[in-house]
């Protein structure tokens, strides 16, 4: 449905939905994902709870809104890269990867940072985020070094890999490798921890994406 076919009701609905989104993300910035209080949103906003309980039911339904517009961003900038001709660029979308989690790195640390206590994300979203995987196993499907024992492991543990259920074990580990290493500096540099250390983040990252590409 598009905002010209929706009734007025509709379209307020949407408009506040969207202003609570961002003054979650105001809260989520000040005091983290765990911290975060409907009740808070509505003072801000000078509504009651329960009023703002009727467009966002609980904090949960909330905090999966955030998740899901998140992991919709980045699933979007990964397909867009890749460009649907040909195997997607490993090094392209390690880049794109960081260009994301620069622009906001409150939205990066909630959805790949400590998890909300007593949260857990519903089908949806682990869909969206499986299409992350789904275009980087695209790009790490290339003849890789010679075999490692984790690759025995990984044929037999691939329910992950969704919608490549016959990706080779080389792409596997690659494409694991690949999201666990990045994320790795990715996390570190946004935490702050290179601060004071005298080294360029960019550079490190980009050591880590050239000893992932080449063979």
């Amino acid at each position: 449905m598009t905002d010209s076919t929706k009734t007025p009701r509709e379209r307020y609905r949407q408009q506040v939905r969207e202003e609570v989104k961002e003054k979650a993300w105001q809260q989520i910035a000040g005091s983290g994902a765990s911290a975060l209080s409907l009740n808070a949103i509505a003072k801000q906003m000078g509504m009651s709870g329960p009023a703002l309980y009727r467009y966002f039911a609980n904090r949960d339904e909330l905090i999966t809104e955030l998740i899901r517009d998140a992991y919709r961003s980045l699933a979007d900038a990964f397909i867009t890269a890749a460009g649907g001709a040909g195997r997607p660029d490993l090094a392209g979308l390690a880049h794109v990867l960081r260009r994301w989690a620069l622009a906001d790195p409150h939205r990066y640390f909630l959805v790949y940072g400590t998890p909300v206590p007593g949260y857990h994300a519903p089908p949806d979203v682990t869909a969206i985020a499986s299409e992350l995987m789904s275009v980087l196993l695209d790009a790490c499907a290339t003849p890789g070094a010679e075999p490692h024992a984790v690759e025995d492991h990984l044929a037999a543990h691939r329910a992950w890999a969704g919608s490549h259920p016959d990706a080779p074990p080389s792409a596997l580990h690659l494409a694991l490798t690949f999201w666990s290493r990045l994320h790795g500096v990715l996390s570190l540099e946004l935490a702050g921890h290179f601060t004071g250390m005298g080294l360029d983040p960019a550079l490190l990252f980009d050591a880590e994406v050239d000893r992932l590409v080449t063979p």
